[in-house]
């Protein structure tokens, strides 16, 4: 992420400065996507999600989701770019990108039939979004960091800066809730799996081409993320200790074991590290 602005310049030079870096349009984006998701909640609580406000505030929210993490993978691209380096991802390796990965599905809940669930992880990673910009640009900008009284310095010999009480409160809780907030945001991911699969059991149109494409997105966040392994490996821990119920069917606990033993069997078909190779692997981290 980009410094704030010098302290030295005035307020409002500091602030021209900040508005015009993309890492601002990324800041307005995850902002924009935070309010809309409130004003599509108020919409969800009342039961009037088809209003047109609740449909404004839905395409918004992932019109914002797309500029964002598109900003993201252009700023990688133009990265590469001025760093000389001639040969770029493959098509494989791009796709392994996770802000390519958001960017896409973000595109593919902006176009497609409204599912409330969509929306929670894109706003739960724009929270800390916004709260790691805020503490890391705005608060700097508006309030630069003083220096600490006369005889204090750093451990590198330079003049130690007091930082501001908000900021510190705001890295606190991004510590603190980050690893719980992932963990949620990887339990939500797999459950709206499980409500796209009950839209394409009953055939609601479109669904089976939602179903497949959701699940490649799935299976790529499984070998990318530790939170959504974590996850998957608790339910499948959760389902073991049930099956393993005296007064469970037989039936049942072959029919488990069978899903277990497919299951495995597919990931390790889809692994893509085995079509892309370690020198493909782009950052994973999304942002």
């Amino acid at each position: 992420m980009a410094p704030p602005p010098s302290a030295s310049m005035p307020l409002q030079q500091r602030l021209m400065h900040l508005a015009q870096t993309l890492q601002f349009g990324w800041f307005v984006g995850h902002l924009t996507l935070l309010f809309c998701s409130l004003r599509y909640s108020l919409s969800y609580i009342t039961f009037n999600y088809y209003s047109r406000w609740a449909r404004f505030s839905y395409r918004t929210a992932f019109v914002a989701a797309a500029a964002t993490y598109g900003i993201v993978v252009y700023k990688a691209y133009r990265a590469r770019s001025r760093s000389g380096s001639r040969q770029q991802p493959g098509p494989l390796a791009l796709l392994g990108d996770e802000n390519v990965q958001y960017l896409l599905m973000a595109l593919v809940w902006l176009f497609g039939r409204q599912i409330p669930l969509a929306l929670l992880p894109f706003t739960v990673y724009s929270v800390f979004h916004v709260a790691t910009y805020t503490r890391a640009n705005l608060i700097p900008t508006f309030q630069p960091p003083q220096q600490s009284p006369a005889g204090s310095a750093s451990p590198g010999g330079r003049p130690a800066t007091k930082s501001s009480p908000l900021a510190d409160t705001i890295g606190r809780f991004v510590k603190e809730y980050y690893d719980a907030s992932m963990t949620l945001v990887a339990s939500l991911e797999i459950f709206l799996w499980f409500r796209v699969l009950g839209s394409a059991i009953i055939f609601t149109k479109g669904s089976w081409i939602l179903l497949a494409i959701y699940t490649v997105f799935i299976r790529a966040r499984y070998s990318q993320s530790s939170f959504v392994q974590g996850a998957i490996g608790q339910g499948v821990t959760r389902v073991d200790a049930l099956v393993a119920n005296q007064n469970t069917p037989p039936a049942a606990r072959q029919a488990w074991e069978t899903t277990k033993r497919l299951g495995r069997q597919a990931t390790d078909a889809t692994d893509i590290n085995r079509y892309v190779g370690s020198k493909g692997q782009v950052p994973k981290k999304a942002q």
